[in-house]
This record gives C-alpha cells, sequence and structure tokens, in this order.
C-alpha cells in the first residue's frame, strides 16, 4: 500500500453556529449593562456625589440626576464633569433608549454666580434629553435676591437651552416629584445609599467584563477548533489533544467562576430588591432582570460550548486511533510483504539434498516468523472491528484495512504452504536420488569384493549369483520405475539441474545393469563349465578414499575391455577395507560379453569443505561478536541510566558514558541489522563474501572512531575499574572477564576478519570472484594499517595547526635523524654531528611531520605513547636523495633547495623502499597536478621506478680509502658510476643541482649512540677535496686562478694561516689565506662542517681525502 492521507473527519459546523449564535445573543444582553464610560473613568468624582443617580423618576418615567451642594463644582474640568453626566446618562439608556431626564440642582447654600456656571456648564455639556431643570435657590435673603434678579434678567437664555424653573424651598420640589421618588435630604421616602450604589454598580461592570471576556475566549477557542488543521504525525495530534484538553479545562474554570460571581451579585440585587420598594426603585428591578438573563444566557453558550467541544474532541481522538491504525497497518502490510520477499528467495531447487535441507531450516525459520507476524495482524483486525463497532467516523476504511490484511495472510499462508510441499517434494525426489546413488555404489561395490579365487568351483559362482540376485531384490522402487515416471511425477519441481541429476543417476545405473548383467553372465558359465580365472594385475599401493564406497564415474571409453576400480584387501590379509594398509586392485574381464561403461571413484572436494568450513566459522563468530556487544550495551551502557544503580555509579562518571564506551552503539547497529545479515546470505557461495567487505568498506571507518577513543576508555576503566557499579553489572551478566575484556572486542574482531579472509583465498584458487576476496583482504589490511595510524596521530601534542589540514596520514614510524642547515648561528662540537635523534615521522598527503615520542612510566601512567611535535615540511618544497653512502637504510630529504637536509636511517631497508616509494608517488602526484596547473610544459626530471629490496643501489666508495680512525667522514672520489647510483627527487616544480657525491661514514663513526641532541659543529677546514663556489686569482709568483666548479684539493694548512691548495681542474698549486678559502668555498663551508650527508654544500663539495 502506498502512503495516502489518512481520512480527516468532517467539522461540526452545526456546533459551531450554535456557539456564534449563543455568544451574540450574549453580546446584545451585555450592551444593556456595559456603557462606553466605566465607573474608572469617573470614580473620583462620583465618589464625590458631584452627581448621582438615586433611582427616582419624574413624569413621563423620566430619570432624576442630583446634582447636590459642591463648593468644588466650579473647578471641576469640563471634560470630566462631561464623563460624569455622560456615565449616569448612559447607564439609563442604554436599559431604555430616548428617555428623559431631571436633574435636581441644590444651591442652597450657594451663591447667583455658581447657580448661573453650574447651569451654563450643564446646558454645555448635557447629552442626554434634559427634560427640566430644578433649582434650589439660596436661602439667605441677600443670595436669593441677588438670584431672583439675576435668573429675571437671565431667563430667556437658559430656557432657550433647557427648561430651567427656580425653587425656593423643598416644599416647591414636591410640586414636580412625588416625595417617594425624592431621598431624604429632599423630604423624601426614597431609601438611597450612595457606597451601596457604587459598589454595586462597580460589581456589574466587573460582571460584565468578565462575562464579555468569557464569550469572546470561547468563541475564540471555538473557531479555533473549527479552523484547526490535523497533521498527519501521531505525535502532533497527541499534542493538539492535550492543548485543547488543557484549554478546555482553563476555560471551563474561568466560566465556573464567572457564574459563582454572577450568582453573588444575583443575590445582592435580590437582596436589595426585596428590601425596598420594587415600584419606587427601578434601577434594582432593571439590573435584577439583566443579570438573571445573562447568567441563563451564559449557561447556555455553556452548554452549546461544551457539545461542539465534545464532538470535536471525540472525533480528533478518533483520527487519532485512525493514524494509529493506519500506521500499524502499514507496519504490517510492510511485514507482511518483507516476509513475501524472503519466501519467494527460498530456493526449492536446491543442487543437494544439503541445500535443500538447509532451504527447509529457513523455510521453518520463516514459517515461525510469519506466524508471529500474522498473530499481531489478527491483534489488530480485532482491534480495528472494535474501533468500527464503536461507531468510528472511518467505518469503511478500517474495514477494508481489515479485509486487505486477512487478504494479506492467506496469500502468505498460503504461499508458505506450496513453497512447503515444493520443498518437501524436492527433499523426497533428492532423497530418493541419493538412495539410488548409494545403491549403485553398494553394487559396484558388491561386485569388487566377491572373492575371485571362490569362483572356481561351482558352489562359489552359485553362491555369487544367490547374493546378486538378492541385492538386486533390494533396489530402489526409483530405479524400477524408470526416469518417464519420474518426470512425470516430479514435473512441479523439476530444474534443469534435477533433470541432469536423474538421468545422470540412471546412467549411472544403467552402467551398473551392465557390470551386473556381465558379472551374472560370467558367473553363469562358471556354474556350467570350468572358465579361465579372473586375471589379477599386480597391486600397486595407492591412498585409500574416505568414503565407504567407491562414487561412479562413467566417463571413460565405451569401447575398451570391462574395467573398473575398487578398494580391496591383499588376499590372506584380514584388513579392513578401510584399512590404510589396503590396496587398489584393477580388475579386468576379457570375456566376450556387451561392452559396458567403466566406473572410477572420485574422492570429496576437500577444498571447497575447507572454504565452507572458514564461511561457517566466520558467520558463527560474527553472531557471537554481535551478541557480546548487545550484552555489554543492555548490561552495562543502559544501566548506567538505571535509577536503581544510581547508587553505584560515581557521580563523575555518570555523564561519560560516550567516553567509555565510544561509539560501540553504531558498530552494534551495523552488524546486527547490516553485515551479518550479509555474510548469512553467502553461506552457500563463500566466494561471494569478498563483496560483502567491499560494498560495506565505509562502514568499517567506524572502527577508527572506536579505536582513537580507546585510549581516553581505557583511561577511564583504570580510574574506576573497581566501581561497585561494574562488578554488579558483571555479576548480573554472569560474565567471567571484566567489562574491558568485552570493550577489546571490536579491536580483536576487525583484525580477525582479514585471517578468515586469507583462509578464503587459500582454499578458493580457481575461483570466478577470487578478485574480490583479495580486494576484500586489501581494504581491511589497509583499514587496520589506517586505524593504527589514525591512532599515532591523535596522540601528537603542541602542533598549533589543524592536522586535518595536512591531509590523510598515509605512514607513520620511528627513525634515527641527522639535521643540517645551510645558515645556523650555532655549532656543535665535532663528534655531536655523529649522534642522530630519535624521530617518529608522520607522512601526511601534504606534509611531514616530525615528532618525539614519549612515554610515561609508573603504574598510574597512561600507557598509550605521545608524540611532541618538533617540526613540520610541506610536501610542496621537498625533495629527496634514495642513497646515503655507507649505509643502505638511509636516505635523505631535503628542505626548499636544500636549506635543510635530514639524513634519515629506517629500521630496515623494506621499511626505506616503502617510504621511499610512497613519498615519490606523492611528489609525481604535485607535479602532474602543477603541469596541469601552469598548462604548459615544465621541465622534470626522470622519475625512476619504485625500488626493490633486490636490487637497492648504492654509493661508491671512493677509491682513496678512508681514514678510519679519524672521526670526521671519509670523503669521496666524484664518479659516473656514483652519479648513477644517486637518484634525487624535488618537491618543487624547478629543479635544484646536487652535489655529484656524498660522504661515507668510516667504520668507527657508527650509529650505535643515538642522541636528540639538535646543535651544529663548529665551523672547520679539513684537508680533502671540494669544489669551487666562487671565482678567485691569485696574481704574483704562484699566478694560481680559480673558476666557480674547479675541483680544489686542500693538502695541509701552514703555520703562517695560509693553506697549501692544488687546482686539480687547471692542475696548479699555491697558498690561499684561509679567510680566502672560505670565501671560495662558499658560506656552505663555513656554517657546515663536511660530514656524511651534508646538505650545506649545494655548490662546493668534498669530494676526496688526500
Amino acid at each position: 500500500m502506498g502512503s495516502t492521507s489518512p481520512q480527516e473527519p468532517q467539522k461540526d459546523m452545526e456546533g459551531y453556529y450554535n456557539l456564534l449564535q449563543a455568544g451574540s445573543e450574549l453580546e446584545s444582553t451585555l450592551q444593556q449593562v456595559t456603557v462606553p464610560v466605566s465607573m474608572q473613568e469617573v470614580a473620583g468624582y462620583i465618589e464625590k456625589q458631584v452627581a448621582y443617580l438615586s433611582g427616582g423618576r419624574g413624569e413621563d418615567s423620566s430619570v432624576i440626576i442630583t446634582l447636590p451642594e459642591c463648593s468644588a463644582f466650579s473647578d471641576i474640568p469640563e471634560e470630566s464633569l462631561a464623563k460624569v453626566l455622560s456615565y449616569l446618562t448612559l447607564i439609563p439608556r442604554a436599559r431604555q433608549p430616548g428617555v428623559k431626564f431631571i436633574i435636581i440642582l441644590d444651591r442652597r447654600l450657594d451663591t447667583w454666580t455658581s447657580i448661573k456656571t453650574a447651569l451654563a456648564r450643564i446646558a454645555a455639556s448635557f447629552p442626554g434629553n434634559l427634560h427640566l431643570v430644578l433649582v434650589l435657590r439660596p436661602t439667605s435673603f441677600f443670595q436669593r435676591t441677588v438670584t431672583d434678579l439675576g435668573f429675571r434678567f437671565s431667563q430667556e437664555d437658559f430656557m432657550i437651552k433647557m427648561p430651567v424653573v427656580m425653587l425656593s424651598s423643598v416644599t416647591d420640589l414636591l410640586r414636580y416629584i412625588d416625595e417617594n421618588q425624592l431621598t431624604s435630604e429632599f423630604g423624601g421616602t426614597l431609601d438611597y445609599c450612595h457606597s451601596n450604589w457604587i459598589v454595586l454598580r462597580t460589581a456589574i461592570e466587573s460582571f460584565a467584563v468578565m462575562v464579555k471576556d468569557i464569550a469572546q475566549m470561547l468563541q475564540a477557542f471555538g473557531t479555533e477548533l473549527a479552523e484547526t488543521q490535523l497533521s498527519e504525525e501521531c505525535s502532533a495530534i497527541e499534542l493538539l489533544l492535550l492543548s485543547h484538553t488543557e484549554k478546555y479545562r482553563r476555560l471551563k474554570d474561568a466560566i465556573k467562576s464567572v457564574m459563582r460571581e454572577g450568582r453573588q451579585l444575583l443575590s445582592n440585587l435580590e437582596t436589595s430588591r426585596k428590601e425596598v420598594n420594587s415600584d419606587t426603585n427601578w434601577d434594582i428591578t432593571q439590573d435584577w432582570d439583566t443579570m438573571q438573563r445573562l447568567l441563563a444566557q451564559l449557561t447556555d453558550m455553556e452548554m452549546a460550548f461544551d457539545g461542539f467541544f465534545d464532538k470535536h474532541h471525540l472525533k480528533l481522538h478518533q483520527y487519532l486511533q485512525l493514524l494509529r491504525y493506519e500506521h500499524s497497518f502499514q507496519e504490517m502490510e510492510s511485514s507482511l510483504e518483507k516476509l513475501r520477499v524472503q519466501e519467494r528467495k527460498v530456493s526449492v531447487t536446491g543442487e543437494s539434498l544439503l541445500q535443500t535441507e538447509q532451504a527447509a531450516r529457513e523455510l521453518d525459520s520463516l514459517e515461525r516468523r510469519a506466524q508471529e507476524e500474522m498473530s499481531r495482524a489478527q491483534v489488530l483486525i480485532l482491534h480495528g472491528h472494535q474501533l468500527a463497532a464503536g461507531h468510528h467516523y472511518a467505518m469503511a476504511l478500517i474495514i477494508q484495512r481489515c479485509n486487505e490484511l486477512r487478504h494479506h495472510c492467506d496469500n502468505l499462508t498460503s504461499a508458505l504452504s506450496t513453497k512447503r510441499n515444493m520443498l518437501s517434494r524436492a527433499q523426497t525426489l533428492l532423497r530418493c536420488l541419493e538412495e539410488a546413488q548409494r545403491w549403485c555404489d553398494d553394487a559396484v561395490y558388491l561386485l569388487a569384493n566377491q572373492q575371485v579365487d571362490k569362483f572356481q568351483s561351482k558352489e562359489g559362482a552359485q553362491t555369487a549369483l544367490r547374493a546378486i540376485e538378492k541385492f538386486q531384490e533390494g533396489a530402489p522402487p526409483l530405479l524400477i520405475a524408470g526416469s518417464d515416471v519420474l518426470f512425470m511425477e516430479y514435473e512441479s519441481v523439476l530444474t534443469s539441474y534435477l533433470q541432469a541429476h536423474i538421468e545422470k543417476t540412471f546412467e549411472k545405473h544403467s552402467s551398473v545393469q551392465a557390470l551386473i548383467q556381465c558379472r551374472q553372465s560370467c558367473l553363469r558359465k562358471l556354474a556350467d563349465k570350468l572358465v579361465r580365472p579372473v586375471q589379477l594385475v599386480t597391486p600397486r599401493p595407492e591412498y585409500t578414499p574416505r568414503s565407504k564406497s567407491p562414487l561412479f564415474s562413467p566417463k571413460h571409453d565405451f569401447n575398451s575391455g570391462l574395467k573398473f576400480t575398487f578398494d580391496l584387501p591383499l588376499p590372506g590379509k584380514k584388513t579392513s577395507r578401510k584399512s590404510p594398509n589396503s590396496r587398489k586392485i584393477e580388475v579386468i574381464h576379457d570375456y566376450q560379453t556387451p561392452i559396458s561403461p567403466p566406473y572410477c571413484i572420485d574422492g570429496e572436494d576437500s577444498a571447497e569443505l575447507l572454504k565452507r568450513h572458514v564461511m561457517n566459522e566466520l558467520i558463527e563468530t560474527e553472531r557471537i561478536y554481535v551478541e557480546e556487544l548487545l550484552a555489554v550495551l543492555l548490561g552495562y551502557r543502559a544501566e548506567m541510566d538505571n535509577p536503581a544503580y544510581a547508587s553505584l555509579l560515581p557521580t563523575s562518571l555518570r555523564n561519560k558514558r560516550d567516553v567509555l564506551f565510544g561509539n560501540l552503539p553504531d558498530i552494534y547497529n551495523f552488524h546486527s541489522s547490516v553485515f551479518l545479515q550479509d555474510l548469512e546470505s553467502c553461506l552457500e557461495t563463500p566466494e561471494a563474501v569478498g563483496a560483502c567487505f567491499l560494498e560495506r568498506k565505509e562502514h568499517f571507518h567506524l572502527y577508527e572512531c572506536y579505536c582513537q577513543n580507546k585510549p581516553r576508555s581505557e583511561s577511564l576503566w583504570r580510574q574506576f575499574s573497581d566501581c561497585p557499579f561494574f562488578q554488579e553489572c558483571q555479576k548480573k551478566l554472569e560474565h567471567k572477564l571484566a567489562l574491558d575484556s568485552y570493550l577489546l572486542k571490536p579491536v580483536q574482531r576487525l583484525t580477525k576478519y582479514q585471517l578468515l579472509l586469507k583462509e578464503l583465498l587459500k582454499y578458493s584458487s580457481g575461483c570466478e570472484r577470487i578478485s574480490e576476496l583479495q580486494g576484500a583482504l586489501t581494504a581491511m589490511l589497509d583499514l587496520l594499517k589506517s586505524v593504527n595510524d589514525s591512532m599515532h596521530q591523535i596522540a601528537i601534542t603542541g602542533y598549533e595547526g589543524d592536522l586535518c589540514d595536512l591531509g590523510r596520514v598515509l605512514m607513520q614510524g620511528s627513525f634515527s635523524v641527522w639535521i643540517s642547515h645551510k645558515k645556523g648561528p650555532t655549532r656543535v662540537k665535532e663528534l655531536a654531528r655523529f649522534k642522530p635523534m630519535q624521530r617518529h615521522l608522520f607522512l601526511h598527503e601534504h606534509a611531514l611531520l616530525f615528532c618525539k615520542r614519549r612515554e610515561e612510566h609508573g603504574e598510574s601512567a597512561d600507557k598509550t605513547p605521545s608524540y611532541s611535535f618538533k617540526h613540520c615540511l610541506k610536501m610542496s618544497a621537498v625533495g629527496i636523495t634514495e642513497n646515503v653512502k655507507g649505509d643502505v637504510k638511509k636516505f635523505e630529504i631535503w628542505y626548499s633547495g636544500r636549506e635543510e637536509v635530514y639524513v634519515i636511517q629506517a629500521p630496515t631497508v623494506e621499511v626505506k623502499i616503502t617510504w621511499l616509494n610512497e613519498i615519490r608517488r606523492i611528489l609525481t602526484n604535485q607535479q602532474k597536478q602543477l603541469k596541469e596547473e601552469l598548462c604548459h610544459s615544465v621541465a622534470y626530471p626522470e622519475l625512476s621506478p619504485p625500488l626493490s629490496v633486490s636490487k637497492q643501489p648504492r654509493a661508491s666508495v671512493s677509491s682513496e680509502g678512508s681514514e678510519s680512525g679519524h672521526s670526521s667522514p671519509d670523503p669521496l672520489t666524484c664518479s659516473n658510476q656514483h652519479q648513477r647510483n644517486r637518484r634525487s627527487w624535488p618537491g618543487a616544480p624547478y629543479s635544484v643541482d646536487i652535489c655529484e657525491g656524498l660522504e661515507d661514514w668510516s667504520g668507527a663513526n657508527s650509529l650505535s649512540n643515538p642522541s636528540d641532541t639538535e646543535e651544529e659543529d663548529t665551523a672547520h677546514l679539513v684537508p680533502g677535496r671540494y669544489r669551487a663556489f666562487v671565482d678567485w686569482r691569485k696574481n704574483g709568483p704562484d699566478n694560481l686562478i680559480v673558476k666557480c666548479g674547479d675541483v680544489i684539493q686542500l693538502e695541509r694548512e701552514e703555520n703562517d694561516g695560509q693553506w697549501l691548495v692544488t687546482n686539480l681542474s687547471r692542475r696548479q698549486e699555491g697558498r690561499i689565506p684561509t679567510a680566502k678559502l672560505q670565501g671560495i668555498l662558499g658560506d656552505g663551508m663555513k656554517n657546515h662542517s663536511s660530514r656524511l650527508g651534508d646538505p650545506g654544500n649545494q655548490k662546493t663539495r668534498k669530494l676526496s681525502s688526500p
């Protein structure tokens, strides 16, 4: 089944619309409670009683707003007064749009100026329908007179804007408003408490805000649920369910809290309503009705939301169930399909009974796995029916999946049954053929073991005939039925190989029958009359075959006399036919009977058996290796996270799991899930295992990381090996060895592979796929070398750069090294130059590193050596001289045009040749790259082929001999032969002229005392041959001329500080001052002593001793 999107549930739009409608009704009711101006905005002025709503009503149900005495009324800002009046008018208008208002302006203790100002501000700021303004004028005589006069002259102005009535006393107020609609301060009976009104109004507004917020939250959450896009990941749906459930719970808590507040507020309003006359206090009655309706609508909205959420939650849960079921279905379908593929791979056409038995075992294992998988499939089908019975919205799809699983299980069961029947028939056929082959062999063995000397008597011949007839009675039914019947009976399992096998079996039977008939004919003649006896050929010793009976082979000349070979003890010897002393007897019958095919005995293919034995060992040891890795990972590594062992585990070890075990989990995953299966697939074809190693070659680099971490792991183990945690784990696993032995298994396994591959190669000569086996062996050996090199590389300390920039490590090893500089400020003593440094060299692709090996000593010291970085040579500026006079194990590496020369002494000649070949390969590749980059022809020195041990060239020794007792090296004679033996490899695109000769070491200057000094010799001229570095001319009686390149012989140093020299090139002799001579011979002579391999003499060289 392909990956398809699961069927999503339909949205519950009806429930969503019901939720929105309930919210709309709630919003409408809220508008009767809430006003645009809130109590918080005018709370300060309301508390000061600048104005208030007492709840009283005038004519036409006009709402009374009272403005009591307020000494600071004139100081109230216009904007604030407008807000106060707006707030007080909005409350009645929200309940009863178009309501009229009556203002009672109490100014009994005030002045006309205050009244006039108040009226003007009311006229300017009052927002509602002002029906009447009742003004209680000042009570003092003076202010009343002033008020009367002022109002008389200003009455028309005020009356235009609003109706104003000037009242002299409270009694006059009763003519306009009933007594029960006035508060006590105006002589009325209306009960009004301003502080209670503020508290009640604040509570109503707060409740309205909470209800509005709840309504908006419910609508927003409902919209979120309705518009939710469903993922196809189970984890995402699980998180979505948890998130929705958590939000729903919080909303329900908020609704309960609001409902509790509302009921409390409604209870307070109910109490106030009972305490006062509802006919006289309309505001309380209206607030009570509004709150009751608001709570009812909030309850309706809650119910609508609960219904919508329950349906949504149910469908989301069903969608998650469907996702999980689809995932399980796809896994099961994939598993059943894999079983089908494995079933198809099980061959029923084995070439031998052993192969068919192996196939039968594979089929048994496959059937067990199939039974387990089909049991799981039945559980999954049952689960699907349970989902469908629970009215799942995708019931049709689930039933379809159940039917598909049944179909897959039926197909697999049918295929396995068919394969089992075919395999059983193939086994039966092969057993019958094997029985027939065995009968034929036994027949030949019977004929071969009949003693010829007993045939001379009639009784003996008749006994032999009866034995043959009795043996023929026990012939297998297959041979009696014939090949045609066999072909028809086993037609369903016949292959070309089985057909050929049947034909060979019946050919062998025909040959054996011919032998039997021939023997019977002879015996009958002997029983009737005397015939000449069978002639015995002289026995010849031969190795006895291991098999009980000879194996038949009809590949002989059918025109020759009847001849067959069999094992027979010598006459008169009571030895077994399996005895090593048995002889091979060749019996020839020379009767005039029909000629039958010959018969010979072939031994088993020992090489094939040995190859299979090696393959079995490889697979069995691989299985054990995987099991041991799993035991370590589960028994040690996983237990480090087990809380039960937390007390046994040291704190400093808890976060070191990756250090202790490295990438062992990755190695286990590779071997258990990939490589072991690859090896098992090669059980019958061992020669194919080479391809497995080559195909998985990159995966084996996991061992590099593991081995590089091994020193850290061993150090950690030495620190905590006595930890009770490890002892407890070892006891639980019943391991005889500690953890460190098992952590060594990967390293041991890596070395085991190349040994087994070598064994396979030994027994696979002539195999078509031997090249793959050889490639696999080479790859494993290269891997071992790479692991070993990388283990040394990570121990390098002191290198400031990144070692990865130097390229892959190609070689590494320890050498004795002498260093010579062309220019240097210091010199060591004369004998110090013969003491080499011990250096560990790392040859990278782009550089050569010189390091010093350091090892710590002591019980707690790390056994792994470290390497201190000393020097680095870039391969782009390196050259080599392959041979150094005096020691075939030495070679030169020179740097930057012989500014620095390193004489290297290898442990063996083979190591030297290996290193030279690798360096030569690097330099050759550099030259090729430079040619490609420069895109023009550059002259390169001819590159010599790799050296071999047998043809190692050596530097020629000067014919003038050497001073063996002298501490200085022997000079060499410049010769063509020596030039031929010397080879130079430049590391740069330009070549540097190399001197013709190198000095040889004398016998006293052996390398038996290596040291680690890096000082240089002091400048000192010694007798010998040198090449001139510059031109020089001396005028006078000597008339000595020296040209650059002339060969100069230094004879001796005179007492006057001059040297007696001979110009061999010009046959002149003369004296040259020491200072002049050093200038002629060059700076290299001043800075470097003429010792063996001195790279400083780039132009001037010492050639021979005097």
